[in-house]
């Protein structure tokens, strides 16, 4: 018989950490739900026995989820770690996935939000580790490098394999430096992004580095995509866990994907066997069924106000500004940042449906 994997609740809130559990426990996998109200009290339960997944708030009193996050991944490199919190910032997210978190969590609140929750704890607790960096949410050195670009933090990320180490320097979101024990500036930086597993640091910033690289990151990771792509040729098998780097230079998704203020694209057929495109986004089935399910009320409801098919629609949903366009069969469903007005979130959505359907 299979050992139950064991998942660790962190709250302050009793009353939430008995919600959540009763909601873990009805998981399919029937995992074991250990609870805690305190971080010291967290802490000293993994180190008594071994657990498969921490869930952690964010606000807490004496140690907050921060503090807890930074202990625990250092102590236990191996756990999955997903924040579950009433904060919505962009800067905490940020932060948490640089510190290696699996999922960053707006605490559900309705009953849709919730069974979306419990079917991402469930896939990744029957995530196998299979090699790559723990601690990215995609197991992917280009995921970390967006984050760090994208909320323009200063720092050093060192990686470190079997015989091999190198470091990129990042200041105020931009790539500067790159070294490994042979290679220096772009070089170092294609040869860092080509290994597949090994650990990674977070060090402090650099202020004094001299730079040696100024293509922009986006930039480097297009060509690190491009001569990934020459290299494999069209070996559709080569992927990483979210995000095939040989999509950025073959889907038209990558473009839109790479506008501001966008979290992610996918594009939904109607038919729920065919195969959804996306970038960006990890656990896409749900919020495809969900694409589904709203662009079919939209259809019914311009059927009722005899307006015709309703083509786009933003708002929040899933936890998330989202935006849906729709053309013949397919939806095109995009992910914004929370911190965008709605009149950012509806010209931009109307720009990338234009782009989108030339």
């Amino acid at each position: 018989m299979p050992t139950r994997q064991k998942i660790l609740l962190l709250d302050d809130e009793q009353d939430l950490l008995d919600l959540y559990r009763d909601l873990l426990l009805e998981l399919p996998s029937r995992p074991e739900v250990h609870t805690s109200n305190s971080g010291a009290r967290a802490i000293a339960l993994l180190e008594s026995e071994p657990f498969s997944m921490l869930i952690s708030d964010l606000r807490m009193p004496k140690m907050d989820g921060l503090q807890v996050l930074a202990i625990v991944r250092r102590k236990f490199p191996q756990i999955r770690i997903v924040v579950m919190t009433a904060v919505v910032d962009e800067q905490y997210r940020s932060r948490a996935y640089a510190m290696g978190v699996d999922l960053f969590w707006e605490k559900p609140r309705t009953n849709e939000e919730m069974n979306l929750f419990r079917d991402c704890i469930e896939s990744l607790l029957g995530r196998q580790d299979d090699g790559g960096f723990r601690g990215i949410q995609s197991k992917s050195l280009v995921d970390l490098i967006q984050l760090e670009c994208l909320s323009h933090s200063s720092s050093v990320l060192k990686m470190t394999k079997p015989g091999e180490s190198g470091s990129i320097w990042v200041a105020n979101g931009e790539v500067i430096d790159a070294a490994t024990i042979n290679l220096v500036g772009e070089a170092a930086f294609k040869e860092i992004l080509s290994w597949k597993n090994g650990t990674f640091e977070i060090l402090p910033a650099e202020p004094k580095r001299v730079r040696t690289i100024f293509t922009s990151y986006q930039g480097l990771l297009l060509d690190f995509a491009q001569a990934f792509d020459e290299k494999k040729g069209n070996e559709a098998s080569v992927q990483s866990a979210a995000c095939d780097t040989t999509f950025l230079t073959r889907s038209p998704l990558a473009a839109l994907s790479r506008v501001d203020g966008v979290e992610f694209v996918m594009t939904v057929p109607a038919k729920e066997d065919a195969a959804c495109d996306s970038w960006g986004l990890e656990n896409a089935g749900p919020l495809a069924a969900w694409t589904r399910q709203t662009q079919k009320r939209l259809r019914e409801l311009g059927e009722k106000l005899q307006t015709g098919d309703l083509k786009q629609i933003e708002g929040l949903g899933l936890q998330r500004h989202v935006g849906i366009a729709s053309r013949g069969d397919t939806q095109l469903c995009v992910g914004f940042r929370r911190t965008m007005t709605a009149d950012q979130l509806h010209e931009t959505l109307k720009n990338i449906s234009t782009k989108w359907a030339s």
